[in-house]
């Protein structure tokens, strides 16, 4: 079996479950720990949570069939368009090996990025699921048209950024030297490295948040303390050393003038 197939086989296993499940939430969240202990492989697990999408859709398409005989016709046109919904979705983000790779990438940047600093999760979580919907929310009910102006730029601006990263990567002579990395930017609009610094200084002081500081005050000092009582004695092992090859140079030359003279 090819592994394409194998996709749409796990695809498949993933609907029944979640099906038999009645909840995608269950299904996936007992599949994470497992890719995290590497029992299941990523690539494997995404069929399975696109199944778990479309499995999910039973669950009201059963409640639309049982309601009131008076709106059940609005309730199941409701219940096809989140059907239709994951399934366009499923043909856009599977079939296509291109569009494939989006979603991977997308889950080990995101992953990588979390085990660095453990505090992005919650902030991911908080900027994408509750900060950003209530902008825009907020934007549409001042003007349809300042909502436009603001995600059209945004869009622009992704755009600018994902093209600049893959010239970058692919064709880096067409740039000029300064376009060719992301340094001409302050190092807080290329990094995260400034906001770990300062999240981790305010969690590391809340007992119940220290977990998710990357490193303490003190570890810091004493990390800084380890690397130059490291670099010392480096330098006195290669001052050692110079005088050990020195003496040892006085030595051979000895030995050749003696030798020399007999």
């Amino acid at each position: 079996v090819s592994t394409q197939s194998t996709g749409y086989i796990f695809l498949v296993i993933g609907t029944i479950m979640t099906f038999l499940l009645q909840s995608s939430s269950v299904f996936t969240s007992t599949l994470t720990p497992l890719v995290g202990i590497g029992v299941i492989s990523l690539e494997r697990m995404y069929p399975l949570t696109l199944g778990s999408n479309i499995g999910t859709t039973t669950t009201s398409m059963l409640a639309a069939m049982a309601s009131d005989p008076a709106s059940r016709q609005e309730a199941i046109q409701i219940a096809v368009c989140h059907l239709l919904f994951n399934i366009f979705g499923i043909l856009v983000f599977f079939p296509i090996p291109f569009t494939r790779k989006l979603p991977l990438a997308g889950a080990k940047f995101l992953g990588t990025t979390t085990a660095k600093y453990r505090w992005f999760a919650i902030v991911y979580l908080l900027l994408v699921f509750l900060l950003l919907p209530l902008t825009l929310l907020g934007l549409s009910l001042i003007s349809t048209a300042l909502l436009l102006v603001v995600v059209g730029i945004g869009f622009l601006l992704v755009l600018i950024v994902v093209t600049l990263h893959l010239i970058q990567i692919h064709a880096p002579q067409w740039l000029p030297a300064v376009l060719k990395n992301w340094y001409f930017l302050p190092e807080w609009m290329r990094s995260l490295r400034p906001l770990d610094r300062v999240l981790s200084a305010v969690l590391g002081k809340l007992p119940c948040c220290k977990s998710l500081a990357n490193i303490t005050p003190n570890e810091s000092a004493a990390a800084a303390d380890g690397d130059m009582d490291h670099s010392n004695k480096n330098g006195q092992n290669v001052e050692h050393g110079g005088q050990t090859n020195a003496n040892d140079v006085e030595k051979k030359t000895v030995i050749i003038d003696k030798t020399t003279t007999i």
